[in-house]
């Protein structure tokens, strides 16, 4: 009858037979998103469900309707404590059921709008709003997190600071409009030329500092080589005009089983390393070198 009944005002109803298979459908990936449970149930009761439901805290939210036929206060205040977002008492009217799951529509309504704004919040928190990749101090996290990672698991942890090249005659030149989106476009080039696992942020200005997981001093300088080489392929059409870019970038690394060190000294690193590349005419790629090492 419900199933029935809930077709024709137009939901799409999966039906299940116990508390045990409604606990196995409310699990799954796209599981519905309102649900009405019957409180006697065979194997789990409604309210065992409930409980399940609410203490896996899966997101998005589940709105749950619960039938009863018990109508002491003491039963209802347990279903709603259980997790219970509302109650019908049975025997129930079509048009009272129809009216409580448009309620409950509404509430999965605002509850959608509320997570599009928390993770735009998030993305506005953690990403630069130009470029769109991660900001400097999710960036500096990130870092942080790989280092830590990598001296437990012993592998190897490598970073680059890529910086534009003559980036301020770019903005005098062409203005600042093509210098944003000489940005936007290096960002996506850098984006594109690391794999899926590296992370890639926008230090400040027109600098960006890159982490590259598992990667060795060898492997990092081939792959500091690929960013190059995609951020310099072709120039930017401005208009008519084009605008050539290039960029430089320093290069520190930790080969696998390094003892601590924190996100400072690496910076440190890749930033004399950046400058070792200006000094040697820019466009091209530079490795720290410690200097007591050297000597």
């Amino acid at each position: 009858m419900l199933r029935s009944m809930l077709t024709r005002w137009g939901y799409e109803v999966v039906n299940v037979r116990d508390g045990e298979e409604a606990w196995d459908v409310l699990q799954t990936d796209g599981a519905p998103r309102l649900a009405i449970l019957d409180w006697m149930m065979p194997g789990l009761d409604g309210v065992e469900v409930c409980r399940r439901v609410r203490a896996a805290r899966r997101e998005p939210y589940v709105y749950i309707l619960l039938l009863t036929a018990r109508t002491e206060s003491e039963d209802l205040v347990e279903g709603m404590d259980a997790g219970a977002d509302d109650y019908l008492t049975k025997p129930f009217k079509a048009h009272e059921l129809r009216v409580r799951l448009r309620a409950g529509t509404r509430i999965l309504d605002l509850q959608e709008e509320l997570l599009k704004a928390r993770e735009a919040l998030r993305e506005q928190a953690t990403h630069d709003g130009l470029t769109g990749l991660l900001n400097r101090a999710s960036i500096l996290s990130a870092l942080e997190s790989e280092l830590s990672r990598g001296e437990r698991e012993r592998h190897a942890v490598s970073v680059l600071m890529a910086d534009l090249d003559y980036f301020k005659q770019i903005n005098d030149t062409f203005g600042h409009l093509a210098g944003d989106a000489v940005l936007r476009e290096v960002a996506q080039r850098m984006k594109s030329a690391v794999r899926r696992y590296d992370s890639v942020g926008r230090y400040g200005g027109e600098e960006f500092l890159i982490v590259l997981p598992g990667c060795d001093g060898e492997a990092a300088a081939a792959q500091a080589g690929r960013i190059r080489d995609a951020v310099c392929a072709q120039p930017l059409a401005w208009g008519e005009m084009d605008i050539p870019v290039t960029c430089s970038i320093g290069l520190s690394s930790r080969a696998a089983g390094f003892s601590a060190t924190n996100s400072d000294t690496l910076v440190r690193e890749v930033d004399l390393a950046l400058y070792s590349a200006k000094d040697r005419g820019r466009n091209c790629v530079a490795v720290f070198q410690d200097p007591l090492v050297a000597a």
